[in-house]
């Protein structure tokens, strides 16, 4: 992502992603992506925690889950949780970026 220009953090698990979000300015992220399977917090509880703050952008940053669960199930799971996409794996970096500017303005 860094070679096509992009600016990225990176969290070891949701609750550091969570953490580093509530910390953030509002507007600083342009776009999460959230790895569904990770420790201490999973993805799906991560983007729920974040859609819960009470900032103006926990509700309109755009979150794309990134899983190899790809089943119309693991869809409308990610969805409920509040992601707005989904990437499988393992991730093509070209219709990443694609995706991505779908959401990012």
């Amino acid at each position: 992502l860094r070679m096509y220009g992009l600016v990225i953090d990176v969290a070891e698990n949701g609750q550091v992603a969570v953490d580093e979000f509530s910390r953030s300015v509002p507007g600083e992220y342009d776009c999460i992506l959230m790895d569904v399977q990770m420790p201490v917090m999973d993805g799906y509880e991560a983007t729920r925690a974040i859609r819960q703050m009470e900032r103006e952008d926990a509700q309109t940053v755009p979150v794309l889950a990134l899983t190899a669960n790809v089943f119309a199930t693991d869809l409308g799971k990610a969805h409920a949780a509040g992601m707005n996409g989904h990437i499988s794996k393992p991730v093509d970096i070209v219709h990443l970026i694609d995706v991505m500017k779908q959401w990012i303005q």
